[in-house]
């Protein structure tokens, strides 16, 4: 995600590095190379003009303290600029009614079906509401099973009538069905079309009509670019929506979208989707994007979605077992599932300042510790539990059973063996103690 603007725009903020001071030359040099980077991106181009002449004006304003580098106050005002393009804020969904309901709406084929399961689940379990999914997709072969299929796999229940091809009495019934069982959230699935048309736009202009939705959002495909922004400029004219949510940002996108889209019809990202599974859907915070945009990472995101998957039970049961050198391969089993909850391992990395960059050529994929796991799961229980009687010939046969070679559970084994006498160093090592403050 960003990865070529990233690199762009690192290259053009280190034109500045060993310059004693801003002048109008170097901003208008590294500038330059700014826009172009931005406009390569796939950001409108008026967007583009008017961000780099913000920053050169914000830059040439500012008087350079001893303690920062011209460069190093270029990078913040970037940083900011770029906050402030998608938006500043944090705007959250708005989810007043009894029940809440939420109009989703997009062209086919941007992920809108998939979308409305995601956000449905999100809002399940992270905000602790009783969702209703309503199929009003009535023209798209397959998409109420597409949506019932979705819905199963998130545990939420969903309303439709297949003998019913009027989306707005579906719609309304699907409400009506929702004050009768006491559930709190309806989200509406609604037709999508391979481009904008009048019948499309009129047939959702008069859902929202019948509804009142509190929330309708526009479900855009990041990867489009431009055509993402003008598509959303379309949709916003005629139904006013409250918020955008980008799909596919995890794929290979310039982030044009995400870049043009808030400043081209003045509404928020809300969410972003960031794979392909049920839970990669993350509210969209401005700041943490700009921060890895610029390469400086996203740690507070890795540590909210470490906090997600975290069971203080179980960390202190850990915590037990690795002071008394207990830690088995049904631990390091736990340890990686936690690991893979927490989503794509590429994308989680990159959250990490300075990894990033360092691991933008290296493939890393969502299989990486099938090896792994196969190795651990041809043990037997005695196996996993007492490590330390696995010999030779039950590693033959844990290679044989798993599918592997014998150098790869001698070299899983040699691993596992350092990675467990590290973490017996680590809690072992006494906490220092803070120190009194006499009065």
């Amino acid at each position: 995600m960003f990865e070529n603007l990233s690199e762009r725009l690192e290259r053009s903020l280190k034109i500045l590095k060993g310059e004693g001071k801003i002048t109008e030359v170097n901003v208008a040099e590294t500038l330059k190379d700014v826009r172009k980077a931005l406009i390569d991106a796939d950001v409108n181009y008026k967007v583009a003009k008017t961000f780099t002449d913000t920053v050169k004006e914000k830059a040439l304003g500012q008087n350079v303290l001893t303690s920062v580098r011209p460069s190093q106050l270029m990078v913040k005002i970037v940083h900011d600029e770029l906050t402030a393009l998608m938006g500043g804020e944090t705007v959250d969904i708005n989810l007043d009614g009894r029940p809440a309901v939420i109009l989703m709406s997009g062209l086919q084929g941007s992920g809108k079906t998939t979308m409305s399961g995601k956000l449905a689940l999100l809002l399940k379990n992270k905000r602790h509401r009783h969702p209703l999914l309503a199929a009003c997709d009535v023209y798209r072969p397959a998409a109420i099973e597409q949506l019932c299929v979705i819905a199963e796999q998130t545990g939420v229940p969903v309303y439709k009538e297949e003998d019913n091809k009027n989306p707005i009495e579906i719609a309304q019934n699907a409400i009506r069905e929702a004050k009768a069982k006491s559930i709190d959230t309806v989200i509406i699935d609604t037709a999508g079309r391979l481009a904008v048309d009048e019948q499309m736009m009129q047939e959702i202009a008069a859902i929202k009509e019948a509804v009142n939705p509190n929330e309708i959002l526009f479900v855009v495909d990041a990867m489009t670019g431009q055509d993402a922004v003008n598509t959303a400029r379309e949709f916003n004219e005629r139904l006013d929506f409250n918020g955008v949510v980008l799909t596919k940002l995890d794929g290979d996108t310039r982030g044009g979208a995400a870049l043009s889209i808030r400043s081209v019809v003045n509404k928020p990202i809300k969410f972003v989707g960031t794979g392909e599974k049920l839970d990669a859907l993350d509210v969209f915070h401005p700041a943490r994007m700009a921060d890895r945009i610029l390469g400086m990472g996203d740690i507070v995101s890795f540590v909210e979605r470490a906090q997600e998957q975290y069971d203080e039970k179980e960390a202190r049961e850990l915590s037990r077992k690795l002071a008394k050198n207990q830690f088995n391969f049904n631990d390091f089993l736990a340890q990686i599932a936690q690991i893979k909850k927490m989503g794509n391992v590429k994308d989680l990395m990159s959250m990490i300042p300075g990894v990033g960059k360092a691991i933008k050529d290296v493939d890393i994929n969502d299989d990486a510790f099938k090896s792994i796991e196969a190795i651990i799961h041809s043990m037997t229980p005695k196996e996993r539990e007492h490590p330390e009687i696995i010999n030779s010939s039950r590693r033959d046969r844990i290679a044989r059973g798993s599918g592997t070679s014998i150098q790869e559970v001698n070299r899983l084994m040699k691993q596992f063996d350092e990675m467990r006498k590290m973490m017996k160093t680590v809690a072992a090592t006494p906490k220092k103690k803070m120190p009194k403050i006499r009065h």
